[in-house]
């Protein structure tokens, strides 16, 4: 039998220091002066975002995908998610805004949510713009395009582009770039609803087998023409996706078949006892097996 996911308790002393970026409060510790640093997150009120931020984990682990590692945690009794750091010494995190607003002229580098600018076309130019042989710019896409295909399988409606981002590292034959790993998945698996309420909740949507309304509504952060409302749920971008890139797209969701039932199934196992209710844990269950069928088909 698998063994439970450890939770990690952090102790004062170990605490760095606040983090600015993002909207939840958050902080850098490390445990020794040597180890790496890790960002630790509370969740939001009512929501499931440590247990989501550390079930997308899992998914990508599963699915062979670069991601930051992420531990359950608890620091002063409250519960929550650490994830580490995979900056190195010596290396540098460019976000996605400084890389468009690098390549594409008048790009909006402030803006973050509704940013039609933002789109999956834009981010390709960028990356081409940025890497200078054919290998490293297409190596760079399909990273990209499996982190959009993790996004799908996780309703991952928060990719804007402070998340995600190339790592660059100065070396003998000049600056050397990669993308850098996938990271911050929070705003996933309905992660903002509540178990039980008189309005949208789990129990309604499983009560009402409404979870491919619930997952085709969900709103993306990367647009497709820039000229819609909203961006496209991550499961409908993936679709327009394939169709114009292919030798990209099918790679990654060809990834997809590694999330079979058993390996769904040992993640809820190994939670702690009392980190997800039932009916949270059911709702992911219907929600990743219809976002892993939707994906399949494409490979029909």
């Amino acid at each position: 039998m698998s063994r439970r996911f450890p939770v990690v308790q952090i102790e004062p002393e170990w605490v760095l220091q606040t983090e600015a970026l993002g909207t939840k409060e958050k902080f850098w510790y490390r445990r020794t002066n040597k180890s790496r640093r890790w960002l630790f997150k509370y969740p939001q009120a009512d929501t499931g975002q440590h247990w989501v931020e550390k079930i997308a984990a899992e998914i990508a682990e599963v699915m062979g995908i670069d991601h930051a590692k992420v531990e359950l945690a608890t620091f002063n009794g409250e519960r929550g998610s650490a994830s580490q750091s995979f900056i190195s010494t010596g290396h540098e995190l460019w976000h996605g805004n400084q890389i468009l607003a690098g390549r594409l002229f008048g790009y909006d580098s402030e803006a973050r949510f509704r940013h039609p600018e933002h789109t999956l076309e834009h981010i390709f130019q960028a990356i081409d713009a940025t890497f200078k042989t054919a290998k490293w710019r297409r190596n760079s896409k399909m990273r990209i395009a499996a982190y959009l295909v993790l996004d799908a399988v996780i309703g991952n409606t928060d990719r804007h582009h402070e998340n995600w981002g190339i790592l660059s590292v100065h070396s003998p034959r000049g600056w050397l770039g990669f993308v850098a790993p996938s990271f911050d998945h929070a705003s996933s698996l309905g992660r903002e609803l509540r178990d039980d309420s008189s309005g949208k909740c789990r129990r309604r949507i499983l009560e009402t087998n409404a979870i491919d309304s619930y997952v085709e509504k969900g709103t993306g952060a990367i647009y497709w023409t820039g000229q819609e409302k909203k961006g496209p749920s991550p499961l409908q971008l993936v679709r327009l996706a394939i169709d114009r890139y292919p030798a990209l797209f099918r790679p990654a969701v060809a990834r997809v078949r590694a999330l079979s039932t058993a390996k769904i199934e040992n993640i809820f196992t190994r939670m702690p006892a009392g980190w997800m209710s039932k009916i949270s844990v059911d709702f992911v269950r219907v929600f990743l097996a219809y976002s892993v069928s939707e994906l399949l088909k494409l490979k029909e």
